[in-house]
Formats: structure tokens, C-alpha cells, sequence
């Protein structure tokens, strides 16, 4: 999940969109509806490297109820303040390239993941990537050699049909290119990925579209796919997250331990979380 205040933490001069405010506040009235208590934050693209906005919200939130994924430059950040962060909570930094439109080949893609791991790998940080799902055919080359743990937003960005006809019987998913590379990376054992942001990629309101990849996901991915909120749904409005954790259940075939680690133990052993604290 994200928090965004515009007004308290102004956005970076780049920023693609002026969001609403959403404070911690906020996110603790909607997650108590859903019985949710942990929350990982995640810094969005608005605010660059400047994670000000977010660790405010993770002091309050304390280690015990939070973890934070920061937006970091690992050219120029220096170790001291990494440290710091971690005892607050983060346990990880986050590489989007989808929400800034940048576009890199694999020779590119290695260099600044290397870069990354470089910094992060000390600390046992994960490293998350927004990245379009045409690029798990380069990760595959170069995750096994990273030496961290990567874990990839949104289902991995998948590029659906503009329009979608249930009659038609389901979307294949190895027909996407990079979706086989993807499973393979989940299956490797040092690859995760977020089933989240449905909207962002469903061209179904009821999101059938969706199914085939997130049921191929939850059996080939293991304990190796978490599910997130992606609350409060920048650049989208009323967004109502039931319909889709009821579809993350449908996908689970009713398996509780498949449940279980989709919505809570997955995540509690990605992000560093003891049991039971």
C-alpha cells in the first residue's frame, strides 16, 4: 500500500499525477475493515527518492506492525541511513519502471539491478521491481546471479487484450511473452510476485480475464505469491477490494494452506516478519 499527503510531503518535480490525500489514518480505517493490522508500505513514483512521507507513516506504524519498500538512488545512498531505515522497518527498495515510462534492454536492466543488489544484498533487502512482463524473459538470465531476493508488482504487468469476450474461453497465459519466464523465476525459489492492482490491468469488471494468470500463479508460484492491496488505488477511483480477495480465494480452490500463505504467511517470510510478534 501507498500513503500520499501532497500538501505535508510535496510530490518530486517529476511526478506523472497529483494523487488525492491518503494518510496512515486512512489506511488504518479501511484495513480494519478487512480484520488487517500489518502493512507494508511502498514508496510511490510521486516522491521519488525522498521517502519522507512514508517513513513518518512507519514510525507510527513501529517494526511490529510495519514494513516499508523505499525508493532509493544506490549510486548515492549511503549505508548509515539504510541501517537507520532498517531498524524502522524497511526491508526493501522498489525499481519502477512502468509508472515513469522508462524502458531498458537487458544489458541495461542487468547493470542497474546489479547496482541495486550491490547496496541492498548487505542487509538482506528484497528488491521489487514494477517492471512490464516482457522483461521476466531478461530476469531470468540475471536474477539467479543477484544474490537477493526480487519480488515483482501487479501479476508482473501482464499487457491483456483491449477487450475481452468471456464466450471466447479464457486467456491462455503462456501465449504473453515473459509469462513462462515468470513461473520459471517463481519456481527458481528467489522470485516472488504480487497479486494486486487488478484494475490496473483487467479489461473485465469482473475480472475474468484475470483468471487463467492468477490460478496458473497460485499453483506454480507456491509460497512464493502474496497479495496486496495496492490501496488507496492511485489514479483510480472506488475501488472496491472485496470482489478481487474473493477472487484470490476462488484461485486458491478453497485449499486453506494456500489461503493462509497467500495472505499472511507468504508475505511475513518475504518481508522479515518473526511469527506471532
Amino acid at each position: 500500500m501507498h500513503v500520499v499527503d501532497p500538501a505535508r510531503f510535496p510530490l518530486a518535480a517529476h511526478a506523472q499525477y497529483t494523487p488525492k490525500t491518503h494518510t496512515l489514518a486512512d489506511a488504518k480505517a479501511f484495513y480494519s475493515r478487512l480484520g488487517i493490522q500489518n502493512m507494508v508500505l511502498v514508496q510511490p513514483s510521486i516522491y521519488g527518492t525522498d521517502n519522507s512521507c512514508m517513513l513518518h507513516a512507519l514510525e507510527e506504524l513501529t517494526p511490529k506492525h510495519g514494513r516499508a519498500v523505499v525508493g532509493l538512488d544506490p549510486n548515492t545512498i549511503d549505508h548509515a541511513t539504510m541501517e537507520k531505515w532498517h531498524a524502522l522497518g524497511v526491508r526493501g527498495a522498489r525499481l519502477n519502471l512502468v509508472s515513469v515510462g522508462r524502458e531498458l534492454n537487458e544489458d541495461e536492466l542487468r547493470a542497474e539491478l546489479a547496482s541495486y543488489t550491490r547496496v541492498l544484498k548487505p542487509l538482506g533487502w528484497v528488491l521489487q521491481l514494477y517492471i512490464p512482463l516482457v522483461l521476466a524473459t531478461s530476469l531470468v538470465n540475471i536474477v539467479p546471479g543477484l544474490g537477493v531476493k526480487v519480488c515483482i508488482d501487479h501479476f508482473g504487468s501482464p499487457g491483456l487484450p483491449e477487450h475481452f469476450d468471456p464466450s471466447g474461453g479464457p486467456i491462455y497465459p503462456y501465449d504473453m511473452r515473459g509469462f513462462a519466464s515468470l513461473v520459471n523465476l517463481l519456481q527458481a525459489g528467489n522470485t516472488c510476485v504480487k497479486l494486486s492492482a487488478p484494475y490496473r490491468l483487467s479489461k473485465d469488471p469482473e475480472m475474468r480475464d484475470l483468471d487463467a494468470i492468477g490460478l496458473e500463479l497460485v499453483i506454480k508460484g507456491g509460497h512464493r505469491v502474496v497479495y496486496a492491496t495496492d490501496w488507496p488505488h492511485t489514479r483510480f477511483e472506488n475501488v472496491d477490494s472485496v470482489p478481487f480477495i474473493e477472487k484470490c480465494f476462488e484461485w486458491c480452490g478453497g485449499d486453506e494452506t494456500s489461503i493462509d500463505g497467500l495472505f499472511r504467511g507468504n508475505a511475513e517470510e518475504l518481508w522479515d516478519v518473526a511469527v506471532n510478534t
